[in-house]
């Protein structure tokens, strides 16, 4: 223990330097994502153009990081096409033609150096993520209870997956952990620093994504509470109305002081995004998106069309824009695989269980301990609070415990949320409470430690506990190697099964694109007696099937296969009539195609049912070759 406490900051160095290779090594090894084709060409536009037209829905803050570097590349970009110039968010077909070359004439790019250096800065926030999380445990419960807590984010399978891709999964895990720090410090001491430090942090918490919204209503109850509760000082003459008054009022003042700052930040930001945007792109995107007839939707579209040529309002025009968007889409839904159904109707029980089925099972286990624990301790301070007072009681002890009070309840509001909303898309919507969940169940589990400091033969035991519980989770990423997007848990069948509970970003999300291509290089050496040693086992899976000139390929991503597989690929969709060859089709379209309603007798991929796939590209594409007596 005292060598851990002693060497924690070489540790942590030690455990996120692993976490940052690990993530480069991954990213080389796949293609681009499906909301990568839309998000990266979006960074780049911010960055180099000063406009937002691509991907207004989002908040600008993390596309900015992936396109910074992006700068330093002689890249071509599609603005003389007509989906630039005259096309309304044409996300999609400008990332096809800025990182997939699909129209040649408006210049080319080199997809891997796109990939890496727009990754490379979601990768460090990641890093950034897993310091503050070592340092704030560190800080509540001890050195032991912080390494504990790093350990348990940058070791997650889930983490690893996403921690290099551009999204805003991870960087709104990490700006709104950092949000809820310096909330804290400012609860605590709201000096004018403090106010202006928490409100710049509310402000990159906004514009990491729009569900950061949820922190104005839940930072105002707090500081209304907080300050309610505060205990007046002995030397304090005035009288506890008065008190509790003027305290009230001095936070909300400062508190607003705080939101000013984070509205000032984000004018700035979608400022610097929208200098050379026209106006005119707003109001098309308003009555392309904001269509709906009810208020909501209509106020919103007078809103934006009203500010939308006004030099000062337009950033924040265009910010109010993307959060119409965003509560438009969540109140619409989306089409999705859960249990053997594709549906557009949302489940309570899709969140609770893709986290029970992708959680690894040390951390599930470590989550139900200490929940018990944590429940017996409330208990127990309400028949203590009941004792003393429990009003005065519970007042102190919010006071005392003010962070994991708030952290709490933002776990039980989101949670909430997530489960009652419509958008069943994947567990990445749950990344905002992992690094809180690291930290609580890291804190509590050695609250427990620290029960039995005098008892050797207790303290001995749990140090082998814990120290089981460690190794296990470092293990994970080791076995699960390398598809860590498609992992699930041991009692969930392993990440071979998980397409068949859900999939989508949960499993399939086109990250497998080149380890097909991989496999058909593979496959046609070993068929050509070109294969070196180190493929002879693979050799030997496929020894009896004929090399693959051509492949019929139903690939869900943001990759293009026409140019990564050239002449070799073939495009299919479950419609298509079977023939003999080779296939490789998505999981993602292939569950789609077999447990969507269909109208009677139209083709789909039942045929492929009872066909056992030659082999996978990583886990999410099923490789298939079809004999011409089956392909019927």
């Amino acid at each position: 223990m005292d060598f851990l406490k002693k060497h924690a900051y070489l540790i942590v160095a030690g455990i996120l330097s692993l976490h940052f290779i690990l993530a480069l090594v991954i990213s080389s090894q796949e293609s681009m994502i499906y909301d990568e084709r839309a998000h990266i060409p979006a960074a780049y536009s911010y960055v180099r153009f000063g406009d937002m037209r691509l991907n207004p829905e989002h908040p600008p803050l993390l596309k900015d990081l992936a396109g910074l570097p992006l700068l330093a590349l002689d890249l071509s970009f599609p603005l003389n096409s007509p989906e630039w110039r005259s096309g309304t968010n044409e996300q999609w077909s400008v990332g096809d033609m800025f990182v997939n070359c699909t129209r040649p004439e408006m210049g080319c790019n080199n997809a891997d150096k796109i990939l890496f250096w727009s990754r490379l800065p979601i990768t460090l926030v990641a890093v950034v993520l897993g310091i503050a999380i070592f340092l704030w445990t560190k800080e509540l419960s001890g050195t032991l209870a912080g390494l504990f807590a790093v350990t348990l984010y940058a070791f997650d399978p889930n983490i690893i997956a996403h921690n290099h891709y551009v999204t805003t999964d991870i960087g709104i895990a990490a700006f709104l952990f950092f949000a809820f720090y310096f909330f804290v410090r400012f609860l605590k001491n709201p000096s004018l620093k403090n106010v202006i430090i928490a409100g710049i942090f509310l402000g990159l918490a906004e514009l990491a994504k729009v569900s950061a919204i949820l922190l104005f209503p839940l930072f105002g109850l707090t500081v209304i509470l907080y300050a309610l509760t505060k205990q007046k000082p002995p030397s304090d003459t005035q009288g506890p109305f008065s008190f509790k008054l003027r305290t009230l009022l001095a936070y909300s003042l400062k508190f607003a002081g705080s939101v000013l700052v984070c509205f000032i930040l984000i004018w700035s930001l979608y400022a610097w995004n929208t200098i050379n945007m026209p106006g005119e792109k707003l109001v098309d995107s308003a009555n392309l998106y904001l269509s709906q007839k009810n208020v909501a939707a209509e106020f919103a579209h007078t809103l934006v069309v009203n500010t939308s040529e006004n030099a000062f309002l337009k950033p924040l025009s265009e910010y109010f824009l993307g959060v119409a968007m965003i509560v438009a889409r969540v109140e619409s839904g989306n089409p999705h695989y859960f249990l053997g159904e594709v549906t557009m109707t949302p489940s309570r029980w899709y969140f609770p269980t893709v986290f029970l089925l992708k959680e690894t099972l040390p951390f599930l286990l470590l989550l139900l301990l200490t929940t018990f624990f944590t429940m017996y301790r409330i208990g127990r301070t309400l028949i203590q609070g009941k004792k003393a007072g429990l009003c005065s009681f519970l007042s102190r002890s919010f006071q005392n415990k003010t962070a994991q009070y708030l952290i709490f309840f933002f776990v039980l509001l989101y949670s909430y949320v997530s489960i009652t909303g419509k958008l069943n898309i994947g567990f990445r919507h749950l990344f905002p409470l992992l690094p809180f969940l690291s930290m609580l169940v890291a804190k509590t589990a050695f609250d427990f430690f620290k029960r039995f400091d005098t008892d050797k033969t207790t303290k001995k035991m749990l140090s082998f506990f814990l120290g089981g519980i460690t190794l296990f989770v470092m293990a994970i990423p080791i076995l699960a190697y390398p598809n860590y997007l498609s992992y699930f848990n041991i009692a969930a069948g392993g990440h071979s099964n998980g397409y068949t509970y859900v999939s989508d970003s949960n499993y399939d999300w086109g990250q497998d694109l080149k380890r097909l291509g991989l496999f058909i290089e593979t496959h046609n050496r070993c068929q050509a007696g070109t294969a070196n040693f180190s493929e002879g086992k693979k050799c030997a899976l496929t020894k009896d099937y004929p090399p693959i000139d051509k492949i019929r390929i139903d690939y869900f991503g943001g990759a293009n296969p026409s140019v990564s597989l050239k002449e070799v690929f073939i495009p299919w969709w479950d419609q298509r009539e079977p023939e003999p060859g080779w296939y490789a089709i998505s999981s993602f379209f292939y569950q789609e195609s077999i447990y969507k309603e269909e109208p009677a007798n139209q083709q789909d991929y039942s045929w492929l049912r009872n066909i056992r796939p030659v082999a996978r590209a990583g886990d999410s594409i099923f490789i298939y070759y079809i004999p011409r007596e089956d392909a019927r």
